[in-house]
Parts: C-alpha cells; sequence; structure tokens
C-alpha cells in the first residue's frame, strides 16, 4: 500500500488536501489503523465520525486491527465509540479500553481478539516499528497481569496469539512486546501548510502522533490528519511543526463542533500554553471523603517533589496543592506529556492549567520509566492482603492498565489512594471526626484481586515505599502485606475497618491518629510545613 492514491492533482500542483469522505475512502479493509488522543484531547472526532457513517452506508472500512494508547472517548459515545460498530474493527491492541465501552464491548463478550498493555510501553512501540525493531524491550509490566507468565495482555480467549515474551539480558529479567506494521495513522494538530507540516499550537497535548506517523510512514502505510485550518506553504516556522509533511499523506479540516480541545473545554487558551489563567479563581473542593483522602495524600508531597496525578480520586490532589498554595513549590505532571501547572480534571485531565512544558508522551514516559518520578498518586479500586492492586478489570468489566503500570512501578513513592468501600458509600464530617453514615456496598480490600495490575511482592523486592490512603485509614505496604499505620477520629476499628475488610491487616505496632487538620474546614497551611522543608 502507498500513498500515491491519496494525492490529487490540481491546477498541476499535487495537493494533500481532502474531504473526511475521501480520506476514510482510502482505509482498506482488514488494514492496521493506530489512532492518537487523550481523553478528547488530540483525538481526530471528526474522522471518526466519517468513519462510522461509511461503514453503515457501504460496510466498510471493516475488519480493522485497532492500535492505541491512552483511553480515546467520553466513556459513553464520543472518541473510539463512534467505531463500536459490529464488523468495524476486528481486533484491538490497547492501553485503555474503559474510555469507549461502545467498542470495548465486543473484547468484554469475546467477540474479537483484544490485548491489554501498558501504556509507557505502546507509546515506545510506535518509535521502535519506525526504525524497524523486532522487539520493544522493557522491564515495565513484569509480575503484572502483561507478564505471559500470568495472562500476557491477553484480555480473551480469542487472543491466540502471544505478543509479549520474557528475556533475560545481562541476568536481568524484561519483557519484549513484539512490534507490527501500521497501515494507516489518523492523527490531529491544529494547522497544516500545503505541504502537510503540522503545528500543534492550540492542542492540550501532542502525544505520540510524530511517533505514529512515523510508524506509518516507514511501515510503507499512510498518515491522515485532521486539522483546524489550511495556511499557505512556507508560511509556518520550522520549529513548531510538530509532524513534517513528509510523512503526512492527507489533511482534512475538522468542523469546528468536532475539534474541541478537550471533551469539556472547545478552547482554553492556559491549555496549550498560551496564555496563563489566575489560579486563584479555580474552586477548592467541598469537603468530602474525596477531599479527605485529597488532604491526607498531600502530606506525603515534599518541596521540590515531581509528582504524577493519575486520573480519579488523585485528580484532587492538585485542587488541594492549589489551595494550600504549594503548587509553586512542587512539580506536577501527567502522563501525556503534561509538566508543571495544575493537571485538569474530569473528562479534560490530562490537559494542564499553566503548563511549564508540554512534551511529547513517549519523552515523558522515557522519564517515568527511568525513575524520574519523586512520587505518584494513583486510584485504588482492589487490593489484597499481599499489596496486589487491580485497576485493570473487574468480572465483565474492561477498564484497562493505561499508563498504570509504566508508573506505578518506576515511580520512588507510590500513593494508592480512594475510598476503603465502593458504591453507595456516605459518610459525616463533624467536629474534626468522620462517621460512616452508610457502607459501600463493595469491598475494595479483598482477599486476593481479580487481576494483578500491580504486584505487591515485587514492590517490595525493590523496596518501593508504597502506601494505600482512604478517607478512614491508611496502610503501608511491608514484608508482611498490608500493615494498618493510622486510623481517622471517630472511626471503629473493628465495625468500620476490618469488618469491611476479607483478610486481617498487619496490626503490629502503634496505630496514629490522621492529622487532625484533614478533617476541619479550613486550609491545613500546608506552605508554612514546607517552609521548614
Amino acid at each position: 500500500m502507498g500513498s500515491a492514491g491519496l494525492r490529487k492533482k490540481k491546477s498541476g500542483c499535487v495537493t494533500k488536501i481532502v474531504t473526511a469522505e475521501e480520506a476514510v475512502r482510502l482505509i482498506p479493509d482488514g488494514a492496521t489503523i493506530t489512532t492518537g488522543g487523550f481523553c478528547g484531547a488530540g483525538f481526530a472526532e471528526h474522522i471518526a465520525i466519517e468513519i462510522k457513517k461509511q461503514f453503515l452506508e457501504y460496510g466498510r472500512p471493516c475488519d480493522l486491527t485497532l492500535v492505541y494508547c491512552a483511553g480515546q472517548g467520553d466513556f459513553k459515545t464520543r472518541g473510539l465509540g463512534h467505531l463500536g460498530e459490529e464488523g468495524l474493527v476486528g481486533k484491538i491492541i490497547a492501553a485503555h479500553f474503559g474510555a469507549s465501552p461502545l467498542l470495548s464491548r465486543f473484547a468484554i463478550e469475546g467477540k474479537i481478539p483484544a490485548y491489554n498493555f501498558p501504556q509507557g510501553v505502546m507509546s515506545q512501540m510506535f518509535r521502535d516499528i519506525a526504525a524497524h525493531k523486532p522487539r520493544t524491550i522493557s522491564k515495565v509490566g513484569l509480575h503484572t497481569f502483561v507478564d505471559p507468565r500470568l495472562e500476557g495482555g491477553k484480555v480473551n480467549h480469542l487472543a491466540a496469539e502471544s505478543l509479549v515474551e520474557v528475556m533475560v539480558i545481562d541476568g536481568e529479567e524484561y519483557l519484549a512486546y513484539k512490534t507490527f506494521p501500521i497501515d494507516v495513522a489518523i492523527l490531529r494538530g491544529t494547522t497544516a501548510d500545503e505541504d502537510g507540516n503540522i503545528t500543534m499550537e492550540r492542542e492540550a497535548l501532542t502525544l505520540e502522533s510524530q511517533a505514529q506517523a512515523m510508524a506509518a510512514r516507514n511501515s510503507g502505510g499512510l498518515v491522515i490528519v485532521q486539522v483546524e485550518q489550511i495556511v499557505q506553504r512556507g508560511t509556518l516556522n520550522a520549529k513548531h511543526v510538530k509532524i513534517p509533511g513528509i510523512m503526512v499523506d492527507a489533511m482534512v479540516v475538522a468542523s469546528s463542533e468536532h475539534h474541541w480541545q478537550t471533551y469539556t473545554e472547545r478552547y482554553n487558551p492556559s491549555f496549550s500554553g498560551e496564555a496563563k489563567v489566575p489560579m486563584a479563581q479555580i474552586s477548592p473542593l467541598t469537603m468530602s471523603p474525596r477531599k479527605i483522602i485529597a488532604r491526607r495524600a498531600a502530606l506525603e508531597l515534599q518541596a521540590g517533589d515531581v509528582v504524577n496525578l493519575g486520573i480519579g480520586m488523585p485528580e484532587g490532589i492538585a485542587s488541594v496543592a492549589n489551595e494550600e498554595g504549594i503548587l509553586g513549590k512542587l512539580t506536577l505532571t501527567a502522563e501525556p506529556g503534561i509538566i508543571g501547572g495544575m493537571p485538569a480534571s474530569g473528562l479534560s485531565f490530562g490537559a494542564s492549567y499553566n503548563p511549564q512544558a508540554i512534551i511529547d508522551q513517549p519523552s515523558q514516559f522515557d522519564f517515568y520509566h527511568g525513575g524520574g518520578l519523586d512520587c505518584t498518586f494513583l486510584g485504588l479500586a482492589q487490593a489484597d492482603r499481599e499489596g496486589n492492586l487491580n485497576v485493570s478489570k473487574f468480572g465483565p468489566k474492561l477498564a484497562g492498565a493505561g499508563g498504570f503500570i509504566d508508573i506505578s512501578q518506576n515511580a520512588g513513592k507510590v500513593v494508592f489512594a480512594g475510598t476503603f468501600t465502593a458504591g453507595g458509600l456516605d459518610v459525616a464530617i463533624e467536629d474534626g471526626k468522620i462517621a460512616i453514615l452508610q457502607e459501600g456496598r463493595s469491598q475494595k480490600f479483598i482477599e486476593a484481586v481479580e487481576q494483578v495490575t500491580f504486584s505487591g511482592r515485587y514492590a517490595v523486592e525493590r523496596a518501593q515505599y508504597v502506601l494505600f490512603i482512604t478517607e478512614r485509614c491508611v496502610f503501608e505496604l511491608t514484608r508482611e502485606g498490608l500493615k494498618l499505620i493510622e486510623i481517622a477520629p471517630g472511626v471503629d476499628l473493628q465495625r468500620d475497618i476490618l469488618d469491611q475488610m476479607g483478610f486481617i491487616p498487619v496490626l503490629n505496632g502503634t496505630v496514629k491518629i490522621m492529622d487532625q487538620r484533614i478533617f476541619q474546614p479550613e486550609p491545613m497551611r500546608l506552605s508554612e510545613d514546607f517552609c521548614c522543608m
């Protein structure tokens, strides 16, 4: 397959400017395609809608192998949810599934083969594909469900081929992830010139777009890019070009309704680094279990820390840091490439207010994998007595690992943050104490997790410092398992903790009362603590 078919003659000149309809017609049945995006940021919504439209009208393109990194969708119908038509996608190799339930249902129901690999590894894999390397080699994923000695990243029984293997180099174990050609890359930028050079000045993230384009180009495939506008050739600043025109076969100008910066922001200049917004205008969290957990987690921060915040509960830590006036003493990051500022939450997660820098996602994971993070705060979905954690698969529900494995295996300090139980939990916070009014329907601390997204034993072997923070207590990971080290004021040890667990934690030693400031309505004055560091 080549790119010549995408180019049309116009006034004797070659043009790469096509409509979405024309671009989608060039995607062959059975092609291996890759899409860019993180939630809604960087996702080519306009093109995805056209793919669905043509499939429903003409039955093609069909039987696509879809390869992507981060979750791309609004957890409902947008993003890769547009490809959730039976027969359109025939195989998935991805890091995250939960953001596009209309598509991931086919993997869950065992209708198509699917694989779940770490997000950082996958982002770096595109560079290896571009360089024609046969494997992406990494320690990331060892002793998790990605390890072939456990599940090999296979989501269902149809995933018959083994795409990852264990290998030993200089006496140490690594995982070798199999690479493969990319036929079509569907990406997004802001501006394209007539030669196909792409800039991303209004995008919240640059992601792995350049690597994906290079992987498709060097595989003999096609690169299609959704943009906001086309400008004259030779008018773009060369330093601002993120995808060179030599890699691009087609540009599609999107309608504004399908080119929002994120799924909640049509355009926020602070996300793209084009303006700074006053941080005081961002409202603090109201008192709730979420804020209690975020406050206790924030006590683990130290001046000068480089920190990663995961999606969900950990997002609140950024709000607490802002309210406490300590943002300037830390560097908060998010895995798609954000460094500094205040990471956004909800469907804008991945972006950041007032970032110091926005780098490509593979480079961010180079930094993460190499130990660049002092601390990470990640979600707490399901944990067991050995400190294993599951955030990826729960019965018929498939979320996927995302960047969880990459981050949790390589940060100096790992803090898992979440409520103690799930589903209907109701608490009251009065007079500096917490009372459990209604317990959650589901226990999170169980005898054995359903899937190992984080290995407690492997963390202990590597001397990682690991905490589990909830609204009512704190556990530390030790060689003997989870050890209870703190309890919230007002909480009954037996009724509210031990009776709500599937195992008895380690109880030797002193159990402290959680810091009283956490449960008071006024700020904790953490900036004063930082001044003493």
